[in-house]
């Protein structure tokens, strides 16, 4: 009867130490279980950090542009702000014009560059 009542004692702390275990894995992200992650939107660069975004972050309503749009609005963006650094173009939903790039001017002025579907630049707007 001993041995039954100490197996029984020994599974149950093994089981609570494990479950422990296991919710401290989870709570903490540690473990082996691999999960499927969506790319977080680019962050400002060192010169702008610390500083807040004005253009804040990417809305709900607009879209991070991919592929041959997203080269085309970013090479139009940093043709028009000489040493700019994009943060991240995007469709826009104010009404401005097809896309934007958010950027920050080399003095760490941010700047935005309104680009329509012909790929023109359409307006700039500086600061916040």
């Amino acid at each position: 009867m001993d041995k039954q009542r100490l197996a029984v004692t020994a599974a149950l702390v093994l089981g609570v130490a494990a479950g422990s275990y296991g919710v401290a894995s989870a709570a903490s992200g540690s473990g082996s279980a691999s999960t499927t992650t969506t790319p977080a939107a680019p962050t400002a660069p060192p010169a702008a950090q610390g500083t807040q975004q004005p253009w804040g972050h990417q809305r709900s309503d607009e879209t991070l542009l991919t592929g041959d749009t997203a080269a085309k609005v970013t090479s139009l963006a940093q043709a028009k702000v000489a040493g700019g650094t994009i943060i991240r173009v995007e469709t826009d939903a104010d009404g401005h014009s097809a896309y934007e790039a958010h950027m920050v001017k080399s003095d760490g002025t941010p700047v935005t560059v309104y680009v329509d579907k012909a790929f023109d630049v359409v307006g700039v707007e500086s600061g916040p």
